[in-house]
Formats: C-alpha cells, sequence, structure tokens
C-alpha cells in the first residue's frame, strides 16, 4: 500500500511537472508522453525496492557488535579501569544491530589492518547500544545525547579518565557506501592518547 501512495504522489508530481513545464506553440499545447513518465516512476520504484533488498542482505551478513542486554554504564567503568591501567583512551561507538552505516563502519574498522592497528595501540573500543529495547538513556544524556544532533552512528571519545575529550560525527567520514581510509585515519590519530 504505501509503494502505491508512492507512486501515485510521484506520478502526480511528474504530472504537475510536466504541465508545468510544457511548450506551447500557437495555440497548440505539447507534451511529453504520459506512458513515459509513468514507466520512469515504475523504473524508480523498482530500483528502490531493490535497494532496500540489497541494503537487507547487506545487513544480514555483517557482523552485529551491539549488545542490547549489556549495562553500558557498568561496562564503561570497566572501560575506565582498564584504560588507566593500559593508558589508552576509550571510543564509544554509539548506535545499534538496526544501522547499517553503524556495521559498515564496524566491519570496515575490523577488516583494514592499518585502522584495526591504531585501535589497538591506542584505544579500548566499545560499542554503545542505542535500539528501541534499550536506550541507554542515562549513559547518552552524560555526554549530551550526541545521536540527538548527529544521527547514527556517532563516537565519543574518552580520556582514560573517563572524561569526554571529543564528539565525531560520521557524515564527513564517508565516502560512496563507505568510509574514506584517510579521514577515519586522520579521526584515529587525532584523538589517540598523548605520550
Amino acid at each position: 500500500m504505501k509503494l502505491k501512495k508512492s507512486k501515485i504522489l510521484a506520478l502526480g508530481l511528474l504530472t504537475f511537472a510536466l504541465f508545468s513545464c510544457e511548450k506551447k506553440t500557437s495555440d497548440t499545447v505539447t507534451t511529453r508522453g504520459l506512458s513515459d513518465t509513468i514507466q520512469v516512476v515504475e523504473d524508480s520504484a523498482a530500483l528502490a525496492e531493490k535497494r532496500k533488498a540489497d541494503q537487507i542482505k547487506e545487513k544480514a551478513a555483517l557482523p552485529k557488535p551491539y549488545d542490547e542486554t549489556q549495562d553500558a554504564e557498568k561496562k564503561i567503568k570497566e572501560l575506565v579501569v582498564q584504560a588507566q591501567k593500559e593508558n589508552k583512551n576509550i571510543i564509544l561507538q554509539a548506535g545499534g544491530n538496526w544501522c547499517i552505516w553503524c556495521l559498515r563502519f564496524n566491519q570496515y574498522v575490523q577488516t583494514t589492518p592499518e585502522l584495526k592497528e591504531i585501535i589497538d595501540q591506542n584505544y579500548l573500543y566499545y560499542h554503545l547500544n542505542y535500539s528501541p529495547k534499550n536506550k541507554n538513556e542515562k549513559v547518552f544524556a552524560s555526554y549530551g545525547n550526541p545521536g540527538d544532533t548527529y544521527g547514527y552512528p556517532v563516537f565519543i571519545v574518552l580520556d582514560k579518565n573517563g572524561t569526554q575529550i571529543h564528539t565525531q560525527e560520521s557524515g564527513s567520514l564517508e565516502q560512496d557506501k563507505g568510509y574514506s581510509l584517510e579521514k577515519v585515519k586522520a579521526f584515529f590519530n587525532a584523538w589517540k592518547p598523548k605520550a
């Protein structure tokens, strides 16, 4: 039903655009064929459905690093104790298993040796869950609710004492359907612990 409504709306908008952009010659009005317009709408709807199906397949194949059942506040306290011992900072990748861009980022870091090395040497990394089952509202509020501002994923960088030192939105790290190696590397290198 939703698809039919979107087709009807798109058809209406295209028809309006056609008649708004029609060419008048003397007393005759010429327009592009309505059947061509309908075909474009149908092709666009089919393409949108294919993209959606492809995204569902991609999401199903990617690892799911977010744990909806975990007590995030307790886990972050444990990470702070560990970070102090290891002299590392902490990156909280906020998002959820519902978020394709969150899953893509996780996969990208885990399968890109250059990035994984920077993370392993300088950070403790935690996937801070935000989902309908567990919004971790108290934890997110303590960091200024960055997901409300930037969307997901969003990265919260803590120093070894658990103090928030940076919040990074992810849009500027994107490239095509993934992420830019140089931009992600620059982000990780900018916030690693000072020697």
